[in-house]
């Protein structure tokens, strides 16, 4: 067998193997999103800014619950039904929650990358959960003048990032103050 027809051959096999053995079908969301993180039936998906462009997310056919949140909105929910090979869009607008008042600390990440091609190519949009709430990405707050502005008291900070790695930890948010996670490589 000659060279070439061995990687046609391995080519078909990794095309084949690699081909989706299920049906799909698409959804994408068109609103006013800010940073809301979306999530079908459950599972986090990724920033909903990426699913109003040309990108959309492929899911299998059938009802999904798609819920859009934002820690300064109101979660936004509806079921859609996704048919195999289309894509189903979801139109939202989110209400504006209440402001907290202050006094605030402020959590943030420290290290990793900062500022870099990057954070501008989409970073680490893995999600922040504190107290089981989604508030954001880790590249929002991965810099010396971002974070999260939270009343003083203790929570329960959640990340599962395929760059930095699993974080679970309990932080102690002081007013006044800056409280850094470090992120490791």
């Amino acid at each position: 067998m000659s060279k070439r027809s061995i990687l046609a051959s391995a080519i078909f096999l990794l095309a084949t193997v690699a081909a989706p053995a299920f049906a799909q079908g698409y959804i994408k969301c068109v609103g006013n999103v800010g940073r809301a993180g979306v999530f079908v039936d459950g599972n986090y998906l990724g920033p909903a800014y990426r699913f109003t462009l040309a990108q959309k997310y492929a899911v299998s056919p059938g009802e999904h619950e798609v819920v859009l949140r934002d820690p300064r909105y109101e979660d936004f929910r509806t079921k859609v039904t996704v048919e195999e090979g289309k894509v189903t869009k979801v139109k939202f607008k989110m209400t504006r929650r209440e402001p907290p008042k202050g006094p605030f600390g402020r959590l943030r990440f420290g290290g990793g990358v900062q500022e870099s091609f990057l954070s501008v190519a989409g970073g680490d949009t893995s999600a922040v959960y504190i107290n089981n709430q989604f508030w954001g990405y880790v590249d929002e707050f991965n810099n010396p003048g971002s974070g999260i502005l939270l009343p003083p008291g203790t929570y329960e900070v959640r990340v599962n990032s395929p760059i930095y790695g699993q974080i679970n930890e309990k932080v102690t948010i002081e007013a006044n103050k800056v409280t850094v996670i470090p992120l490791k490589w």
